[in-house]
């Protein structure tokens, strides 16, 4: 499987922090925030990693992460996002890179504190479609929402008044290689993107949705100061409790 960190966009809600840097370059507590995501992935099991940029300090990345060396990586790999087309429109770029096989995406500020390894081998084991992480949380109503019934994802709703259920769905998400043929077919929603749960809906009506249900810690650190200070915070408190990462 391969790997795709998406880390575009302008960052505008953490302004002016990211008036002289992107949001994924700030730091969270001890480390730049794009090391968590690719530490995830490198931990999972994932080497071939791909990185898609954006807004104005791109090269930024590429001065911080050079060649992956420090994350044991022999190679990494870049590509860049014109404007906020949308986490799906971005994932697109990645066509080319996937060669059709199968990827884990990973949005560059969402932060866990576990592993992916053994999602990565049941979906590796999975006939096809895509897999998604929930998490029970007390604030649904900033993410997008999931509603299931036994083991299967009914339906995912994005940002709702009124959630059906605390299940938010994280920033990681496992597909085939026919998510970018799904992208090909969106429309821009209202806000002028495409976006991420109209491509895991497709995947829900089409029954090719799984789903697991995290068990360790996960926030997002970019969508608005608060969420960047507590992302800090439970990263502070997991490295004083002695976890590592390679």
């Amino acid at each position: 499987m391969k790997g795709i960190v998406l880390a575009g966009g302008l960052g505008t809600r953490l302004m002016p922090l990211t008036k002289v840097t992107n949001k994924h370059l700030l730091p969270v507590y001890n480390r730049p925030m794009i090391y968590f995501p690719i530490e995830t992935m490198v931990e999972g099991g994932i080497r071939d990693i791909l990185v898609v940029t954006g807004g104005s300090n791109a090269g930024d990345f590429l001065r911080l992460l050079g060649n992956g060396k420090q994350f044991g990586l022999s190679h990494l790999n870049y590509t860049y996002q014109e404007g906020e087309g949308g986490i799906a429109e971005a994932l697109s770029l990645a066509r080319d890179f996937a060669e059709d096989e199968r990827i884990v995406v990973l949005l560059g500020d969402n932060i866990i504190g576990g592993s992916i390894g053994n999602a990565v081998r049941a979906f590796e084991a999975q006939p096809g479609g895509a897999k998604i992480f929930l998490k029970r949380v007390p604030d649904a109503h900033r993410f997008g929402v999931a509603t299931v019934e036994g083991d299967r994802v009914v339906a995912i709703e994005e940002k709702p008044a009124n959630p059906q259920s605390d299940l938010a769905v994280v920033g990681i998400y496992m597909y085939d290689s026919s998510v970018f043929d799904i992208i090909q077919t969106l429309k821009p929603s209202g806000r002028g993107e495409l976006e991420i749960t109209d491509v895991n809906n497709s995947f829900i009506s089409s029954g090719a949705m799984t789903f697991e249900v995290l068990d360790c810690w996960w926030t997002d650190a970019g969508t608005s100061f608060d969420s960047l200070l507590r992302a800090a915070n439970m990263v502070a408190s997991w490295v004083k409790e002695g976890h590592v990462r390679p």
